[in-house]
């Protein structure tokens, strides 16, 4: 989607929204697969109401996209303008054990300056990739921790009454892989309530976290996580491993030598690669063991 009304543009450039034509998204995921958009920087918080505004006034369809590493694009032109906040220096202030971050914060930088202030409980985080922001959208976790177990106020835009709001941690349901935020909500900032810990505990978790993911994950792979959500009591990657479909591959998406239930981009895949590939593991898993695994990667569907 390309913005071409000179006006509009004017407009977005006078709210310190900076305007970038035909990006290509494939540089802004972590399977570095996805077709071509205008994106608008937004800089600014407070400008996601006026932006929004004028972009429907204008009829230009739009969506949010975060850090990218959990996330699956479509191939060509998008239907779309892309959102994507952009801050140089997000916040991260402590006060206690609260601590409040700007969503556009990296999500292992956050656990480090954490631990540093003696502020624990989120080690297991330190390895997943991407945002606070995503990390909120998703209740990410590993190793037994999740974010929304420590989550005690969101500031978000939501799309549905066009303002920004703070959402109290009780108003927010946390599930696995799942939260109650609306598809259109925009998280902005976030106030974390973490235990305190020694700094020495806090890094020993992190290293043995470390060690885990370095023999279990293909870390120095295009990918976007684990592709399912685990079933209820079993395991989507072991399901698949079981299976032989390591290495298993349409296009150039494959499935993980090394993990069973993180599909790479072994090139130039492309995301009918990729949904074809999903689309099989998930049929073979069906036929074997009668389960429907359902996405933890996030698909962007065209309407």
């Amino acid at each position: 989607m390309r913005i071409s009304d000179p006006k509009l543009i004017e407009a977005i450039v006078a709210l310190g929204v900076e305007h970038k034509p035909g990006v290509s998204l494939a540089s802004k995921t972590s399977l570095e697969i996805g077709g071509t958009s205008d994106i608008l920087l937004v800089h600014k918080h407070e400008a996601l109401p006026e932006l929004v505004r004028l972009l429907k006034q204008a009829g230009v369809p739009n969506r949010f996209l975060g850090g990218g590493s959990n996330v699956l694009l479509p191939d060509g032109e998008l239907p779309w303008v892309i959102l994507q906040l952009s801050r140089q220096n997000p916040e991260v202030r402590f006060e206690g054990n609260s601590v409040f971050v700007d969503c556009a914060a990296n999500l292992g930088q956050t656990v480090t300056m954490c631990a540093k202030h003696d502020l624990g409980g989120m080690e297991g985080l330190i390895g997943v990739p991407g945002s606070i922001g995503g990390a909120l959208r998703m209740n990410a976790g590993a190793y037994g921790t999740q974010i929304g177990t420590y989550v005690r106020e969101v500031q978000v835009y939501r799309a549905a009454t066009g303002r920004i709001e703070t959402l109290r941690g009780a108003e927010i349901n946390f599930e696995y892989r799942h939260t109650s935020f609306a598809s259109d909500d925009i998280m902005l900032a976030v106030r974390l309530e973490l235990p305190s810990k020694p700094y020495s505990d806090i890094l020993q978790g992190i290293r043995i976290c470390n060690v885990k993911r370095r023999a279990s994950q293909p870390l120095n792979q295009k990918s976007a996580g684990c592709i399912f959500k685990n079933p209820p009591g079993a395991s989507a990657g072991r399901m698949i491993d079981e299976l032989g479909l390591k290495g298993h591959s349409v296009g150039d998406a494959r499935v993980s030598d090394r993990h069973a239930n993180f599909f790479v981009n072994a090139g130039h895949a492309s995301a009918a690669d990729m949904l074809a590939l999903i689309a099989d593991v998930r049929r073979r898993v069906r036929d074997r063991y009668g389960v429907e695994l359902e996405e933890e990667v996030i698909v962007w569907k065209e309407q």
